[in-house]
């Protein structure tokens, strides 16, 4: 059984640490990460707001994206195997993807606004949090391409807010998580609603 989780949320509202916890405690569990797709800088366009144009879709090479998670769809175990996951015995004796059951998690901020990806998760979660925490959260990160003066209120926050209006009229199948509360909880939510769901499909 074959079995796609979709992780989104805001920056830095956790979606990266559910992710590892995650895949430490699924069975067969590999993981696309949205981040891994960001455009050289120089393709990133300048908008009208003055800065370069790093959170919006079209700063990500989205059809790379789907053809990886595809090729995870085609053959799991080989897919697994090429990333250095290691399977259960079970999956690891079969070459077939029949055997067991098979997870991936894709992660990122943009994963609900990309009609031929949306298409393909079994469970959507979405973390949130509120502007005062979610700005405090990005001041105290370090990326490999710095954030310039004022990048937050004149592009992050407003284009998280136009996405997020996007993204619920794209998909339904939602559930939305508190980043305010502990990790632990998100996780055993998360973990928990999981597992029912596999439960029921099997």
């Amino acid at each position: 059984m074959k079995f796609i989780i979709g992780i989104g949320g805001v920056t830095n509202g956790g979606k990266t640490t559910l992710t590892n916890r995650l895949l430490k405690t699924l069975p067969n569990c590999c993981v696309v990460h949205q981040d891994d797709f960001f455009k050289k800088p120089d393709q990133i366009e300048v908008g009208e707001d003055g800065f370069r144009q790093w959170d919006v879709i079209t700063a990500l090479d989205m059809e790379a994206m789907v053809n990886t998670v595809k090729g995870w769809q085609e053959n799991p175990v080989k897919f697994a195997r090429s990333h250095g996951v290691s399977l259960s015995p079970e999956a690891e004796e079969s070459d077939s993807s029949e055997k067991g059951i098979h997870i991936l998690i894709v992660e990122g901020f943009l994963i609900y606004n990309y009609k031929p990806l949306i298409d393909t998760y079994d469970k959507c979660f979405y973390i949130s949090i509120p502007y005062e925490e979610c700005k405090m959260r990005r001041s105290t990160r370090t990326y490999t391409v710095p954030d310039p003066p004022g990048l937050f209120d004149g592009h992050v926050w407003p284009m998280y807010l136009k996405h997020r209006i996007e993204m619920e009229n794209n998909c339904s199948r939602i559930e939305y998580l508190d980043g305010t509360t502990t990790k632990e909880d998100i996780y055993n939510y998360v973990y928990e609603s999981v597992q029912n769901s596999l439960l029921n499909n099997l």
